[in-house]
């Protein structure tokens, strides 16, 4: 197994039960056939572009998480914020002030603590 196809396993493999799914259950979200799921899943094969790019996006992952793993924080905890930033831009400008109160906030909290 190449090290690019163990990264890819491992990070899809982590998104999905992160995510609370099944294999067949991920197959459905993205679209893609189950055995495809577990050969990604077990390092085998090499996806296509046609099918990585809708199990990248049904996981709701940060591509870079595939490429540069031990760059990205790991946990749904932080992948799923960042991933719902991305999606509201539109929204952007209002959230910032918002988004940079409630830190200030928690931080504050958490040194108190």
């Amino acid at each position: 197994m190449s090290e690019y196809s163990q990264k890819l396993a491992v990070t899809v493999k982590r998104a999905r039960i992160d995510l609370k799914l099944t294999q067949q259950e991920q197959a459905g979200k993205s679209g893609i056939d189950v055995r495809t799921i577990i050969n990604i899943e077990n390092g085998r094969g090499n996806p296509k572009l046609e099918k990585l790019f809708p199990l990248v996006k049904a996981l709701e992952l940060d591509a870079r998480e595939i490429f540069e793993p031990e760059k990205i924080s790991n946990g749904r905890t932080v992948r799923k914020p960042r991933f719902l930033a991305e999606t509201c831009s539109e929204e952007a400008e209002v959230l910032l002030p918002v988004t940079q109160a409630v830190l200030s906030a928690l931080r504050f909290a958490k040194k108190s603590i």
